[in-house]
C-alpha cells in the first residue's frame, strides 16, 4: 500500500468522525432543548391545572349558592354541562396542538439523511 492511499484513508476517516461528532452535538443540543421544554410544560401545566380547579370549584359553588333553592338542581345540571363542554373543547384544541408540533429531533434526522445521501453513490 502506498502512503498516499493510507493518508487519504486517514483524512476520510477523520472527516467522517468530525461529521459524526457534529451530528451528535446537534442531537445533544436538541435533546437538552426538548427536556427543558418538557420540564417547563409539566410544571406550568400543573400550576395552571391547580389554579383552574380552585377557580372552577369556587365559581361553581358561588353560582349554585346564589340561585334560589327551587332552581339549584337545574343550575347544577347547567354548570356540569358547561364543564363537560369546556373539557371537550380543551381536549379538541390540545389534540390539534399536539398534531401540529414537529417531530422531536427533526433537525438531527434531516442532517443524518443529508449525510446518508451524500455518502451513497
Amino acid at each position: 500500500m502506498s502512503t498516499g492511499l493510507l493518508e487519504s484513508a486517514s483524512h476520510l476517516l477523520a472527516g467522517i468522525l468530525d461529521l459524526g461528532r457534529t451530528r451528535f452535538e446537534l442531537f445533544g443540543t436538541e435533546l437538552r432543548e426538548e427536556l427543558a421544554r418538557l420540564a417547563i410544560t409539566v410544571v406550568g401545566g400543573m400550576a395552571v391545572m391547580l389554579l383552574s380547579a380552585l377557580a372552577i370549584a369556587f365559581g361553581a359553588t358561588a353560582i349554585l349558592l346564589g340561585i334560589s333553592e327551587e332552581n339549584r338542581m337545574i343550575a347544577a345540571y347547567g354548570v356540569a354541562a358547561f364543564f363537560v363542554l369546556a373539557a371537550a373543547l380543551l381536549a379538541w384544541r390540545l389534540w390539534r396542538l399536539v398534531g401540529a408540533k414537529p417531530r422531536a429531533f427533526d433537525a438531527t434526522i434531516a442532517e443524518l439523511q443529508r449525510d446518508l445521501d451524500a455518502i451513497r453513490p
